[in-house]
């Protein structure tokens, strides 16, 4: 539900004033003076509460549960002077089952579609066996039509196209360094134990066969052909792989992972 528009250069006057506060890591989103506390927004027109949450820079994919005094509503709740609105995060420890979650249920499977600014992501996902879509052409409209006709989770930089309210499987990527962004995705949507290496093709997100070494060998550097004898090769873009250091390298990657070596790091900490 959209708010009532205004006409250019018109200024509206404030009706009333809700109290907000924000919880755990949808911090993320909001200027260091309104982390972790309670504050007054003025209402200047009739308003959902999703348009209101958004306005201040925080998409509603990020949201699963609003109370308005004390009670649970959906994103068309139309907010009234003087609500007292708390917004919470997806809960990974707490049970809220009697309140009214705002998520859909996750996907029965776990296939991802990825804007411009996560390429390395993307490799690192297909690298540990992830369904993932990304192209360095795909636009706004792309990445929605995929994630909405596909059922994939869109991963982005871009906060403003997690606000279309079509996406509903969304998240907003917080960290810049693509190893970090892996741990940070891996542990928001618990896949550690869905991890599946060498079932994708890094390239171009095809699936990896296993493939006779007889068959490629005119196709092997001199130390390769010498030192490895297990093959697999891409079906759609015909690119081979081996386990050679990389593969050693991501083991250890993933044994640091499992064993809670690795941190992943958001402003919003617990749940406060």
């Amino acid at each position: 539900m959209e708010s009532e528009p205004v006409e250019a250069g018109e200024m509206r006057e404030p009706t009333g004033q809700v109290t907000l506060r924000f919880y755990a890591e949808l911090n993320d989103f909001l200027p260091p003076p309104r982390w972790q506390v309670a504050f007054a927004h003025p209402l200047s027109s009739r308003t959902s509460v999703k348009d209101l949450i958004e306005s201040l820079g925080v998409p509603h994919t990020e949201v699963d549960l609003i109370l308005v005094n004390g009670e649970p509503v959906d994103f068309a709740h139309i907010v009234r002077d003087g609500d007292r609105i708390s917004v919470y995060p997806m809960f990974e420890s707490i049970d809220i089952a009697p309140l009214a979650r705002l998520r859909p249920r996750p996907l029965r499977e776990p296939r991802f579609v990825l804007d411009v600014h996560l390429g390395k992501l993307a490799a690192y996902l297909r690298m540990l066996g992830f369904d993932t879509l990304y192209g360095n052409d795909y636009d706004d409209e792309a990445l929605t039509r995929m994630a909405t006709s596909q059922r994939r989770i869109l991963l982005t930089r871009d906060r403003g196209l997690l606000r279309r309210s079509v996406i509903s499987h969304g998240y907003y990527v917080r960290a810049t360094e693509p190893r970090q962004q892996l741990v940070e995705v891996i542990r928001r949507f618990d896949l550690l134990g869905s991890i599946a290496p060498f079932q994708r093709c890094m390239r171009c997100n095809g699936r990896l066969t296993p493939v006779p070494k007889q068959e490629i060998v005119h196709r092997l550097p001199p130390r390769t052909r010498r030192y490895y004898d297990e093959f697999y090769r891409c079906q759609e873009c015909d690119q081979l792989y081996w386990k050679g250091s990389h593969y050693r390298r991501m083991q250890q990657f993933i044994e640091h992972l499992q064993a809670g070596e690795i941190a992943s790091h958001s402003r919003g900490g617990a749940l406060a």
